[in-house]
C-alpha cells in the first residue's frame, strides 16, 4: 500500500519540526503525519503556518512559536517529543537571519534541547557541499552545524541533499521565471557543474524513515536524483519543458561574481556572491556515500528522475500555460 493513499492512524507519538512551514517543511510535515505521528511544528510565525494543518487530520499537525536564536522557546516547542527534525535553513543571509547564527549555532540549540528532553531521534537536514574548509560561507556553516550536532545529540542523523526540486522550488521555477523575461540566460563558470537534483517528496520521506530511527546515525546520508546534470543540462531542460528559445551566453565566475555584489544588495536577492561561490564545486552524491549506502537507495527510497516531477509546474511559464502544445508532444 502506497503511504501517499493510506495514511497510518494518528500514534501518541509526538514529532517536533523545526522550519516545517518552508519548501521542503511542508512535505517533510506532511510524510510525518501519513506515518502517524502528531506534529508540533515550531516556527517563528505561527500565524503563517495554517497551510500546514490540512496536510494531516484534526489536530494532528499544531503550529508553536519558537526561535533557534532563543533557547527558551527551543526547550518549549521539544517538550514530550519523541523526535525533533531541524529543517531551518537559508539561502541568503538578511540581517540577523546570518549563515553563522541560523545555521551554524541553531542546530546546536536544537539538539542540546532535544537531548535535554529525552528525544529518542534526532535528524539534521544539511547539504552535499558541508565542509569546513568550503570556499562558501553557506557551505561552512552547514558544517559547523552538523559538527554541533553530532556533540549536542550522540546518534543523530544527518542528511545532506544536493539541489532540492518540487513546486514552489527555488530552482527550476527560478530559470523558468528568469526565461519568461530575460533575453539570454548565463552559463555562469561555463555551465559545467555538475548538479543532481532530487524530488522534495525523496527527501522528506527520508526524513520521516530518519525521525522513526530507521536510519544509521554512523555517517552523514547524501541524497541525489537518478540524474546528474550539468547546470547547462538544466538551463537547456527548463527552455525545452516551457518552449522557450533564449541563447545561453557563458559568464565567468568573476564576472558572475561581480554581478552578485550588486543583486545580494536587492530585496529577496536573486544572486549573491556565496551562491556563485557554490557553483564552482559539484553538488553530487560521493562515491564514498554510495559505496556505504548512504543514500536514497540505501534508505529504500527510489529516487523520482526529474521528468516525472517538473514538467508539471513548470507548464506555467509557457506562453500559453498548460494549454500550448510543445512539438514532439502527444
Amino acid at each position: 500500500m502506497s503511504d501517499a493513499r493510506y495514511p497510518r492512524p494518528v500514534g501518541d507519538k509526538l514529532v517536533t519540526v523545526f522550519g516545517g512551514s518552508g519548501f521542503i517543511g511542508r512535505h517533510v510535515v506532511r510524510a510525518l503525519a501519513r506515518d502517524g505521528w502528531r506534529v508540533r511544528v515550531a516556527v517563528r510565525r505561527p500565524d503563517l503556518a495554517g497551510h500546514l494543518q490540512p496536510l494531516g487530520g484534526v489536530g494532528q499537525i499544531v503550529a508553536t512559536q519558537a526561535n533557534l536564536r532563543y533557547p527558551e522557546s527551543v526547550a518549549q516547542a521539544v517538550r514530550g517529543a519523541t523526535a525533533v527534525v531541524n529543517l531551518v535553513g537559508i539561502l541568503a543571509e538578511s540581517g540577523k537571519q546570518s549563515f553563522e547564527a541560523v545555521q551554524g549555532k541553531g542546530p546546536r540549540t536544537a539538539a542540546e534541547a532535544a537531548q535535554e528532553a529525552g528525544a529518542s531521534t534526532f535528524v539534521q537536514m544539511s547539504a552535499i557541499g558541508a565542509d569546513r574548509l568550503a570556499r562558501s560561507g553557506y557551505g561552512r556553516s552547514k558544517a559547523e552545524g552538523e559538527a554541533a550536532v553530532a556533540e549536542a545529540f550522540p546518534g543523530a542523523v544527518i542528511l545532506r541533499p544536493s539541489v532540492v526540486f518540487g513546486p514552489e522550488d527555488a530552482f527550476f521555477n527560478r530559470f523558468a521565471a528568469m526565461a519568461r523575461i530575460a533575453p539570454a540566460l548565463p552559463l555562469i563558470g561555463g555551465g559545467r557543474t555538475r548538479l543532481q537534483p532530487v524530488f522534495v517528496g525523496d527527501v522528506a520521506r527520508a526524513a520521516a524513515l530518519a525521525a522513526a530511527g530507521k536510519a544509521d546515525a554512523a555517517g552523514a546520508y547524501e541524497l541525489g536524483g537518478p540524474e546528474v546534470m550539468t547546470l547547462e543540462d538544466v538551463l537547456r531542460y527548463v527552455l525545452k519543458v516551457t518552449g522557450r528559445s533564449r541563447p545561453l551566453v557563458p559568464l565567468p565566475f568573476g564576472a558572475a561574481k561581480a554581478l552578485g555584489r550588486v543583486l545580494q544588495l536587492l530585496p529577496n536577492a536573486p544572486l549573491t556572491v556565496d551562491q556563485v561561490t557554490m557553483l564552482e564545486t559539484d553538488n553530487v552524491v560521493s562515491d564514498e556515500a554510495a559505496a556505504a549506502g548512504r543514500t536514497l537507495d540505501g534508505l529504500g527510497v527510489a529516487p523520482t528522475p526529474v521528468d516525472a516531477i517538473a514538467p508539471s509546474y513548470l507548464w506555467s511559464y509557457r506562453r500559453t500555460g498548460q494549454f500550448e502544445k510543445i512539438r514532439g508532444e502527444l
